[in-house]
C-alpha cells in the first residue's frame, strides 16, 4: 500500500497539491481508442464524399486522432525511478490533460453534428419512390448527452484540469466548453457553417492554450514539490 504524500515541506510551508498517481496503462489504451476511432471515422467521411457541412466535423475528428498520439508521447515519457526529473514525473498527468482537452473535447464537439449529417445524408440514404422521410425530431440531440458525463468528470474533480486551475476557473472553462459546443451544434443545424467554424475554432484555441498552460503548470508544481520535499534516496 502506498504511503500518503507529505503535505508540509522541509521549510514548514504547505506543499503544492498534485494529481493522484494514475495507471499509465489505462491512459495508453485510451490513446489507441482515441487514435483509431476518430481517425477512421474521418477517413470514411472523406471517402464517402459528403457535403460541405461535414468539413469542420472531419477536422475535429482528425484533431482528436492526432492529439491522442501527442498525449501518448507524454504518457510514454513518464518515469519515477532513478534519473527521473520534474518533466518525466508529470508525463502521465500531462498526457491525460492533452487527451481530455484536445482529444475528447473535439470528439464530443464532432459527434452531434456527425449524427445529424449521417441521419440526413442523401448519399447514404437513397429514398425509394413513395418512401416517407420521417424526421427524427428531438431524438437528434441524444448523442449530445455524452457531454454531460464529461462535465461531471471535470467539475467533480476527476479531471486533471481540476488540479491545474482554481475551482472558479475550472467552472468557467468547462461552462465555456459546453456553451461553445452547443453554439457550434445549433449553427450546424441551421446551416450557418461560417458561425460553426467560429464557435469550434474558438473552442479548440481555448483548449490548446489551456493545455499549454496546464503542462507547464504541472511541471512547475512538481519542481516546487521536489524542492520543498526532496525524495528519499533508495536504500
Amino acid at each position: 500500500m502506498s504511503k500518503d504524500r507529505p503535505v508540509v515541506g522541509i521549510d514548514g510551508v504547505a506543499l503544492p497539491i498534485l494529481p493522484p498517481e494514475r495507471d499509465a496503462r489505462v491512459w495508453a489504451r485510451l490513446v489507441r481508442v482515441m487514435f483509431y476511432l476518430p481517425g477512421f471515422t474521418a477517413l470514411l467521411l472523406i471517402k464517402a464524399g459528403e457535403p460541405v457541412s461535414f468539413g469542420i466535423t472531419v477536422e475535429l475528428l482528425m484533431l482528436s486522432s492526432g492529439a491522442a498520439i501527442v498525449g501518448g508521447l507524454f504518457i510514454g515519457a513518464q518515469a519515477s525511478g532513478a534519473g527521473a526529473d520534474p518533466s518525466s514525473k508529470v508525463g502521465t498527468w500531462s498526457g491525460s490533460l492533452v487527451l481530455e482537452l484536445l482529444a475528447v473535447v473535439p470528439f464530443l464537439c464532432a459527434v452531434p453534428p456527425l449524427f445529424h449529417e449521417l441521419a440526413h445524408s442523401r448519399l447514404l440514404h437513397i429514398l425509394a419512390p413513395g418512401t416517407v422521410d420521417v424526421p427524427l425530431g428531438a431524438s437528434e440531440i441524444l448523442p449530445a448527452v455524452a457531454i454531460l458525463p464529461f462535465m461531471i468528470y471535470q467539475l467533480a474533480g476527476f479531471g486533471t484540469l481540476y488540479y491545474v486551475v482554481s475551482k472558479p476557473m475550472n467552472w468557467v472553462i468547462n461552462i465555456g466548453v459546453l456553451c461553445l459546443i452547443i453554439g457550434g451544434y445549433i449553427a450546424n443545424l441551421e446551416g450557418a457553417y461560417y458561425f460553426e467554424r467560429k464557435f469550434d475554432g474558438a473552442l479548440i484555441a481555448a483548449m490548446a492554450i489551456t493545455v499549454f498552460y496546464g503542462v507547464l503548470k504541472l511541471k512547475r508544481l512538481q519542481t516546487t514539490y521536489d524542492a520543498c520535499c526532496p525524495p528519499k534516496a533508495p536504500k
